[in-house]
């Protein structure tokens, strides 16, 4: 079987819990808004949790390269969607990266799959932040990495407390970061 019939099989299966979730909150499934909407929604959910087929450390182990200079690299802002393991509602905000290189290099769009693989699974955000720096400290020749992570989280926003202006902040670092110092000039650069 390839990928392709497997992949068409799993949705196919999702679909039909879909379905009968639907006629358990009191949906008629035969309904013409709905009579697509198990297909759709399991292909949707196929698709958000893409990254547990992923290797976040084989993206950065493709394109390493010489080191060429910089002190400290940052990639802020980079934007992302998750699913909370809680309630299974998206949460979404952005991560801000910085490395101090130590022999190499990576391509700076890998930092990007290595925060995409991990969102697209069922995540805590304090774990998803976890996730990424250890992946790139393990994975780049660096001296040091670290990790924040801002978002907004539905399960706040839309149920429960409905806190809509709540913003989640977790920090995670590794290696050289364990400096103080360090840890500031890497928020002054995101500031910027």
């Amino acid at each position: 079987m390839d990928n392709n019939s497997e992949k068409e099989q799993l949705i196919d299966e999702i679909a039909q819990h879909y379905k009968k979730i639907l006629e358990l909150i009191g949906e008629d499934v035969e309904r013409e808004g709905l009579i697509k909407t198990p297909r759709r929604a399991a292909k949707a959910l196929v698709d958000i949790t893409r990254g547990y087929k992923q290797n976040p450390g084989e993206f950065v182990k493709s394109a390493l390269f010489e080191y060429a200079g910089s002190k400290v690299v940052v990639v802020k802002d980079i934007e992302f969607y998750s699913l909370c393991e809680h309630h299974i509602l998206p949460f979404f905000g952005t991560v801000s990266i910085g490395y101090i290189p130590d022999g190499s290099m990576v391509g700076l769009s890998k930092l990007a799959r290595v925060v995409d693989a991990f969102a697209h699974r069922l995540q805590v955000q304090e774990r998803f932040t976890a996730e990424i720096c250890d992946s790139l400290y393990e994975n780049l020749s660096s001296k040091g990495v670290i990790v924040a992570v801002s978002a907004g989280h539905m399960c706040m926003k839309m149920r429960g407390v409905e806190k809509q202006g709540a913003n989640t902040l977790t920090l995670e670092y590794r290696g050289d970061f364990e400096n103080p110092q360090l840890r500031e000039e890497f928020f002054r650069m995101i500031k910027q």
